[in-house]
């Protein structure tokens, strides 16, 4: 269901420059509980289907679809980076548009107190 990220495809880097740059800078201590930051791990529900998606938000090497852990670089990363839990998105895919709304935050550093992550 993912594409993979390549190195050479500029469009996933613009993507990611183009959300940074909308970003509101914020303290680590001053991150809601409900936004989806680095190493969250949440959850994304298919609006479509109700099925449920587990992911945990990494960086590039830390990356591995078989644990369910996706790349910030990785087109779904990306649009999901910043949003809050109750928001939804349009996630293009080869075949369509997939409807997602985040449903929950299993976990996150910041809320967790762990701002070393």
């Amino acid at each position: 269901m993912e594409e993979e990220f390549q190195p050479g495809n500029k469009n996933y880097l613009d993507d990611l420059t183009y959300e940074l740059e909308r970003a509101v800078v914020t303290q680590p201590e001053e991150i809601p509980a409900d936004v989806i930051t680095m190493h969250s791990q949440v959850v994304l529900k298919d609006l479509d289907n109700d099925e449920e998606l587990i992911y945990t938000l990494v960086y590039p090497d830390e990356a591995n679809i078989a644990e369910d852990k996706i790349s910030v670089l990785a087109p779904i990363g990306t649009a999901i980076l910043g949003y809050r839990v109750g928001d939804t998105l349009d996630w293009k895919i080869p075949n369509g548009t997939l409807r997602l709304k985040v449903d929950k935050i299993l976990f996150q550093p910041e809320s967790s107190g762990n701002f070393e992550l």
